[in-house]
């Protein structure tokens, strides 16, 4: 029997363990899954709390309810991985072996790393119990300037915080308080998004909104006594409510266990999710070293690439397929649209239309009502769908038909349908 232990119960472990259980019996694979607690957390909620969309209750359910039978959960801390001996020690002295390690535990705010930033009257909305209290303190907000301010890169889901300044717009102006508050966006990268065609739609989009940008903004401290924002070329940034989106690491376990780097991210293959320094560990989710987006979209695809090359893994044989990058990525703009964003290792976000040609319904960087239709509906799509590891009518590969390429140097833009029929679907 071959022992497999996932470590983290979230969106890729719980994706993956459900997938390998459909795959392979309880008498030729043991899946054992670790986590702290019994709550698996739908974090795309986190967003919306604030504004009153969702509760607790709709972002909170049981993890065991999303395992497959014969998939065995742990609730215990992780104290160390030793890769050398293929062991987990956990707290209480537990020790699991493994034949093979999946690493899926992602990344955390961790407020503590900026001086200040988990101070008094510092929000952020990057775990549920900081986006109930940023929920109150947007109610109690009279009036003044909101900043909101990204510390670093990566985080998970990097569209966020443009999802929450937009929201944050729409939602003092549809309470017509919009004139009472000036907001900045404060930003360590040179524009709205890491891709340049995506930046400059976001940019122009914060010129229409009368929304403020601050870039290339490394931020040293938030001095909480006289509500700055300091950076390290001795910039200051007054705010009256802050949001601040912390750095974001991988846990501590990481680092006692030599497995990652300075950010605790553990150094894998671009292509197969295989540790660089262990070839019977991989890293799912957002706890690599991945140079694509930290979100679900990505844990999805990039599962399924695990999961065509588990066989190829388990006869010994050269991982041959090869996750490309693919992200899509809701942008909520409020006001009942949305932009979506879809784009890999090396191509920038597209316009045309998705999934269908032509059809859509959803509109690419482009704002429409089917996209912000599509955000909502994709947590029923996540709790009974993938979670479960039922099929959903994406392609892992990002396929270009009736999508528009554009030409970075000259900006224009020409439907690419070649490409699109050669990258329409995997074959292999």
């Amino acid at each position: 029997m071959r022992r497999i232990v996932i470590l983290g119960g979230g969106t890729a472990g719980t994706m993956v363990a459900n997938k390998l259980r459909a795959t392979e019996t309880p008498s030729a694979l043991q899946i054992t899954v670790v986590d702290r607690d019994d709550e698996h957390h739908y974090q795309p909620g986190y967003l919306f709390i604030p504004f009153g969309t969702y509760t607790r209750d709709q972002v909170v359910k049981p993890r065991r309810r999303f395992l497959r039978p014969g998939i065995d959960l742990v609730l215990a801390e992780i104290e160390k991985v030793d890769a050398d001996a293929k062991a987990v020690h956990l707290a209480g002295e537990r020790t699991l072996e493994y034949d093979t390690l999946i690493i899926a535990t992602g990344v955390q705010p961790r407020p503590d790393q900026t001086p200040g930033a988990d101070g008094p009257g510092v929000h952020h909305f990057y775990d549920l119990e900081a986006s109930l209290r940023l929920k109150e303190a947007l109610r109690e907000f009279p009036g003044g300037r909101l900043v909101v301010h990204i510390t670093e890169m990566p985080i998970k889901c990097p569209v966020a915080p443009l999802e929450f300044t937009f929201l944050a717009d729409a939602w003092f102006r549809e309470r017509g308080t919009r004139r009472k508050v000036e907001i900045v966006y404060v930003t360590p990268l040179d524009g709205a998004f890491t891709k340049p065609v995506a930046s400059r739609e976001l940019g122009g989009m914060f010129g229409k909104r009368d929304i403020h940008m601050e870039t290339d903004f490394a931020v040293e401290s938030v001095d909480t006594e006289n509500q700055e924002l300091v950076s390290y070329d001795e910039r200051r940034i007054p705010y009256d409510l802050l949001v601040s989106i912390p750095l974001n690491m991988g846990p501590d376990y990481i680092a006692r266990s030599g497995l990652g780097d300075e950010m605790n991210l553990v150094p894998c293959n671009q292509q197969t999710m295989q540790s660089l320094a262990h070839p019977d560990v991989f890293v799912l989710g957002d706890g690599g070293t991945l140079q694509t987006s930290k979100a679900g979209s990505v844990a999805h695809f990039a599962v399924d690439i695990f999961m065509e090359n588990w066989p190829h893994y388990l006869a010994g044989e050269p991982l041959t397929h090869s996750f490309d990058g693919h992200a899509n990525c809701f942008i909520e703009t409020g006001h009942g649209k949305g932009l979506l964003l879809d784009f890999n290792y090396k191509t920038q976000p597209y316009t045309g239309s998705f999934p269908l040609p032509g059809v859509g319904p959803m509109a690419l960087l482009k704002e429409n009502r089917a996209n912000h239709l599509a955000k909502l509906a994709f947590r029923g799509i996540y709790w009974e769908f993938l979670l479960k590891g039922r099929p959903l009518p994406f392609t892992t590969d990002m396929y270009l038909m009736g999508k528009n390429v554009e030409d970075e140097a000259s900006g224009t833009s020409t439907p690419d349908l070649i490409k699109g029929l050669v990258g329409l679907r995997r074959s292999h």
